[in-house]
Order: C-alpha cells, then sequence, then structure tokens
C-alpha cells in the first residue's frame, strides 16, 4: 500500500504514520511544504522521536507538490480521505498498490483538489460537529482496513509472548 500526507503540518503525526508505514510494509509519500524539517542529511527530532528507531526503515519519497506527484504516479488509484465525502472508507474495495492520501492537519486535502477525485473520496464517520480525528489515527483506521480486506498479505497472523509462552498454541 501507499500512504501519501498532502503537507503535513506535525512532525509527530508524520513520524507515528512512518512507524505505521514500517509494520505494514507500506511506503510514505509527502507532498509539500511540510511544518518540518526533513531531507537526507537531518530529520526532526519530533519526526525521530516519534517514528522512534523505526524512522531509517521508512521507506518515503518527496515531492515538491501535487503535480509533481501525479505526473510520477499518472496511472495511480488514490483514495482520498476527507470529511466531505459521500461514502465511507469501509464501502470501497482496495487494491494493493493504491494510494491512501490524506491533508495536512488544520485543513484537510485543499477542495480544488478532491473536485476532480469525488469517486475516490471515502470519509471516516464521527459525530456531527466533530471536525477531524488525528491524522496518524485517521491513516491507521483506513490503512489497516484496506490491508483486511486483502487479508493481511505477508504480516504475522499472531505474536509471541516475550518472556513466557502462551498455554495454547493458536493456529492463524
Amino acid at each position: 500500500m501507499n500512504i501519501v500526507l498532502h503537507q503535513p503540518e506535525k512532525p509527530e503525526n508524520t513520524g507515528n504514520i512512518g512507524r505505521t508505514c514500517v509494520a505494514t510494509g507500506s511506503h510514505l509519500h509527502l507532498i509539500e511544504p511540510m511544518g518540518f524539517i526533513l531531507n537526507d542529511s537531518y530529520v526532526d527530532k519530533f519526526v525521530k522521536r516519534a517514528g522512534m528507531d523505526y524512522w531509517k526503515q521508512v521507506q518515503y519519497t518527496r515531492y515538491m507538490n501535487f503535480d509533481v506527484f501525479r505526473k510520477a504516479h499518472p496511472d495511480a488509484k488514490i483514495w482520498m480521505a476527507t470529511t466531505k465525502a459521500h461514502r465511507l472508507y469501509t464501502q470501497v474495495s482496495y487494491g494493493p498498490d493504491d494510494f491512501l492520501m490524506f491533508g495536512k492537519e488544520s485543513a484537510g486535502i485543499p477542495e480544488e483538489i478532491l473536485v476532480d477525485y469525488e469517486e475516490t473520496c471515502i470519509r471516516i464517520p464521527m459525530l456531527e460537529g466533530t471536525r477531524s480525528l488525528n491524522l496518524s489515527n485517521a491513516v491507521a483506521i483506513v490503512l489497516y482496513e484496506a490491508l483486511r480486506q486483502q487479508e493481511f498479505p505477508g504480516l504475522e497472523a499472531y505474536g509471541e509472548l516475550h518472556r513466557l509462552e502462551w498455554k495454547r498454541k493458536m493456529t492463524p
């Protein structure tokens, strides 16, 4: 899967999302401008802190703007998460190479982009009067639904205890 962050502002969210990308084998796509510094020689300390020691394993690509991103992925199926969508994120079928796009924390994906993607806009249900969820939570919700639909390809089905053993072994 591919996670796209359009102009992310908070380094902590991007760090958390990067960690989720590592755990799921997803590629992170970052569309500038961003509200923090991230380049080959410097990673914002809050990105690193939230991403823990996983940040060095994050597979990510940066783009100067949305047009550059689109040119790099002309045939991509992009699901755009927005509170303004008609369909719920659970009402669509995701493919393994799809892109899940999320907007910046303060404003979401610009409407100028959304209007061209009406058929692939999705939303997470919330109570009326709620503006939005935390960005890293929203990414995890939608990503794990997409992975669930694909039966979690390549992901471990169960875990082991660190010091003790389970009394009964479960089969996945």
